[in-house]
């Protein structure tokens, strides 16, 4: 989906030192030049339209990685299995390559004379140079279940403090377990309509998630917010609607993608469902998308994620950093399983998951199947998980398809969130992130299809954990939050895809602040990185508004943070900011003493 800004440069010379098809290793550096043209790109366009209107002159060097690379496997292992920070790592072993395939980081070989790239103007973009805009996320119950605006007055002094502090819009929730309570296709948009013209009175963006997800059971949930009571009943009937673990244990977050296709929900699809909800908001909202609201945050899981329900907290099922459970065993996950099974010949692997993969709160080298040479790298293994992984990407794909076509030609732009499953990164088998459906390993990158079935419809991919340092980390659990950000970078520029950041738990400290303006520019030292030709994170979305952010020391250091992000002002130093913010502060401060009055 694409903005009315939107226009294709095309790449029309290419000339490189040709690769054959049949070699198996490049082992010599790759050069290529490129020459941007375009005969209707139109003006004033800023950074994006120079870059594209010069010639590059990139040298791009290959080095293969495959399970069976030798250095690749002595670089993971000099790191250690635990607690490493990894900032060692090659970044070109984050690519792979499906057989046959030659893989040169940033370029497609083989793509034919010219290659096609999509370049997007949006209301958030700064260019290669500017600010990243920053947002803040509303509370979960700023809508009640009764469909009415939780306190709106200190509502209303909440949303003038932030735009006093310079934030640029704010994001909220848009509950599908409020808006179509009533019954199938019975709409009410009040409360959102009232609290969105409320944003707009104050000159603030606004992002919307189409929440299909329940509030309640994850990280950060403060109040329950269930699924339509219509669609709770279905449930009640079939429990096989919702995802399933090994011990029959039901998760009623969201959805099991497994019945995607089947007309569960009173004659209709779950992906229809969705459709058609997102269809009457585009009505209904019309005149306000594009201007007021700028972005349609399309939710594919629990918590709004594109993942499974690998981690469970709620019950106390699981608990950080347990490696979590496979989420199959729902009778509609089964029946694909099996046929996916068959078709390869192999029907003995299509009646469960891994009968090895322990449960939610075991450690990978407690676990036959994820530890170090454990069953995730055999030719089950390998099945299962491609299996598992390509559900989950095809789910996305459909709903975010589905978007796309109804969102077209409004403005808005499309995003979709990805977890930021940074826990036992740095072991080979990543058993966190394979439990929630992202199957990456030491040798295969399981963000780069995710990045590219965003690419396919222009969908910004949203990441969090941008606050996160290795070193906060417990040693023990190999956390890697920064490596992980870097390989999503990676992906996302391959793909062509713009990336948006959040943090993924609640921070008011200055080193977390720190992190975020740093991390926010995306310089990870790469071989074709630089400041000037890579553009920061499209926008940053702050988690998020509550009594604490406007206490008044913690205020004191948001709003300078907020400046230097808008500003793109990464190196200033935080003294000087606070000097220039000092009176800025002093002048919110009536603002914000009211906006405390929401949470008393």
């Amino acid at each position: 989906m694409f903005s009315s800004h939107s226009r294709r440069v095309l790449v029309t010379e290419f000339s490189a030192v040709e690769v054959s098809s049949s070699s198996s290793v490049v082992d010599v550096p790759v050069r290529a030049r490129c020459t941007f043209r375009s005969s209707s790109v139109g003006s004033g366009h800023g950074p994006c339209i120079q870059r594209a209107a010069k010639e590059l002159d990139t040298c791009l060097s290959y080095s293969p990685f495959s399970s069976s690379s030798p250095s690749a496997d002595e670089r993971w292992r000099s790191q250690g299995s635990r607690g490493s920070h990894l900032e060692a790592l090659d970044m070109g072993m984050f690519g792979t390559a499906a057989e046959g395939e030659r893989m040169v980081p940033g370029l497609e070989v083989g793509a034919g004379s010219w290659l096609e790239h999509h370049s997007e103007e949006t209301s958030s973009s700064r260019g290669t140079s500017g600010g990243v805009p920053v947002f803040v996320m509303l509370p979960l119950d700023s809508v009640k279940m009764s469909n009415v605006v939780n306190r709106k007055r200190a509502m209303n002094a909440s949303l003038l403090a932030l735009k006093s502090a310079g934030v640029e819009g704010i994001m909220m929730d848009v509950w599908w377990g409020i808006v179509e309570k009533d019954g199938p296709m019975k709409y009410n948009w009040s409360a959102y309509l009232e609290l969105i013209t409320m944003a707009r009175k104050h000159g603030l963006k606004v992002q919307c998630v189409m929440s299909f997800h329940q509030c309640g059971g994850n990280v950060g949930d403060t109040c329950t917010i269930p699924l339509p009571p219509w669609v709770v009943e279905e449930i009640k009937s079939n429990n096989d609607l919702v995802y399933t673990d090994k011990n029959g244990n039901r998760n009623f977050e969201y959805l099991s993608l497994g019945c995607d296709s089947l007309p569960v929900l009173k004659g209709r699809t779950q992906v229809q469902v969705y459709s058609d909800f997102m269809r009457s908001f585009r009505e209904t909202f019309k005149d306000l998308l594009g201007n007021t609201v700028i972005e349609i945050q399309v939710g594919m899981g629990p918590a709004g994620e594109l993942r499974y329900p690998g981690y469970p907290e709620q019950n106390g099922r699981w608990r950080f950093p347990g490696i979590g459970e496979f989420q199959c065993y729902d009778k509609y996950m089964i029946a694909s399983l099996k046929s996916a099974a068959e078709a390869i010949g192999m029907p003995a692997w299509g009646h469960a998951g891994p009968n090895d993969a322990g449960d939610y709160n075991r450690w990978p080298e407690e676990v036959a199947f994820f530890s170090r040479d454990g069953g995730w790298k055999s030719a089950y293994g390998e099945f299962f998980l491609d299996w598992y992984s390509k559900m989950l990407i095809n789910h996305g794909e459909k709903i975010l398809s589905a978007a796309a076509g109804i969102f077209r030609g409004t403005g808005a732009v499309l995003s979709g969130k990805v977890a930021g499953i940074h826990w036992h990164y740095g072991t080979r088998s990543h058993a966190a992130e394979l439990t929630a459906g992202y199957y990456n390993t030491r040798y295969r990158d399981g963000y780069a299809p995710i990045a590219r079935m965003f690419g396919r419809h222009g969908v910004t991919l949203n990441f969090t954990c941008i606050e996160m340092k290795d070193e906060e980390q417990p040693p023990q659990a190999s956390c890697s939050p920064e490596s992980l950000l870097k390989q999503v970078t990676v992906a996302s520029r391959t793909a062509g895809v713009r990336l948006a950041g959040e943090n993924a738990l609640p921070r008011f400290d200055q080193t977390a602040y720190n992190q975020v303006v740093k991390k926010s520019r995306l310089q990870f030292n790469l071989p074709v990185d630089s400041h000037e030709e890579q553009e920061p994170m499209c926008a940053f979305t702050y988690l998020r508004m509550s009594e604490s952010l406007f206490q008044a020391e913690n205020w004191r250091l948001f709003v300078p943070f907020v400046r230097h992000m808008q500003e793109g002002r990464t190196f200033q130093t935080w003294e000087q900011g606070h000097q220039d913010s000092e009176s800025h502060v002093h002048a919110t401060r009536p603002m914000v003493q009211e906006a405390v009055l929401m949470y008393h």
